[in-house]
């Protein structure tokens, strides 16, 4: 979880989705961007909500978010409008296929989600990153589903060594991943702020947010307001995800069926 390229991603509905199948499209392309693992670690909370992306143009922003802590949020934008007609068009087949690896971890991540009070949608986190394969290696040595690396990877209790890699564990890679998104969350205040710094790093997204709004703490709605200076990679990560989590949660109505498992 620091300095990587990811591979893939997608996103779960609520608790009775259809299995949609989890296709995250590892056609996003792999990505590269970097993660800030030695920095010290915020203390563990539970926390609420998530949902990004930024355009230079102003988008209309919400005053507050009344999203449940427990739900992601679903805030409009004009970069998940384009990653909703990308996933349903030109690369609807790579998020199938993407779905359908991914499915044999959904119910696993999904209860280990709600167990903690966290949104569910966060599953589509790991097809962001790994295509939902496991075993997933990027080019900077990035691994499992959720992609971490090793010293972020030790940080949060797995065991990395010549013997042993936990990081292909989906369990505990997941409950590593879990611990690290809720510190995220506590940091930041923000799901959407949270995502991004899984992505980009914790310390790259505090200095912008600060840069910006002057605070340490954020909304969902501050993620867009701070995103044109943060990587590009970063700037479209959450718009993938809501948009994932968007048609997820409504497969049908975007042309989506059950998606067996392999």
């Amino acid at each position: 979880m620091t300095q990587r390229t990811r591979t893939g991603w997608m996103k779960l509905g609520r608790r009775d989705l259809p299995l949609l199948g989890l296709a995250v499209l590892a056609a996003v392309g792999g990505v590269a961007r970097a993660r800030d693992a030695a920095e010290p670690t915020p203390v563990r909370a539970v926390a609420p909500s998530l949902s990004y992306l930024a355009k230079a143009a102003a988008p209309v922003l919400p005053t507050a978010d009344t999203t449940p802590s427990n739900e992601m949020a679903d805030l409009d934008h004009s970069h998940v409008t384009k990653w909703v007609s990308r996933f349903t068009g030109g690369r609807k087949q790579d998020l199938t296929t993407t779905l359908t690896r991914m499915s044999p971890y959904v119910d696993m991540i999904t209860k280990k989600l709600e167990a903690r009070g966290m949104p569910t949608e966060l599953v589509y986190l790991a097809l962001i990153e790994s295509g939902g394969n496991p075993k997933a290696l990027s080019p900077v040595k990035a691994r499992g589903l959720w992609q971490f690396m090793s010293p972020t990877a030790k940080q949060y209790g797995l065991t990395v060594n010549k013997k042993v890699d936990e990081r292909v564990n989906p369990e505990k890679a997941t409950d590593a991943a879990l611990d690290y998104l809720t510190d995220l969350h506590a940091r930041f205040g923000s799901w959407y702020l949270a995502a991004a710094a899984y992505n980009t790093g914790q310390g790259r997204v505090s200095r912008v947010l600060k840069q910006v709004t002057g605070k340490t703490k954020g909304t969902d709605a501050d993620f867009y307001r701070i995103a044109p200076k943060l990587p590009l990679e970063t700037r479209e990560y959450v718009p993938k995800l809501v948009a994932v989590a968007r048609i997820a949660g409504e497969p049908a109505k975007y042309g989506f069926g059950a998606v067996t498992t392999e």
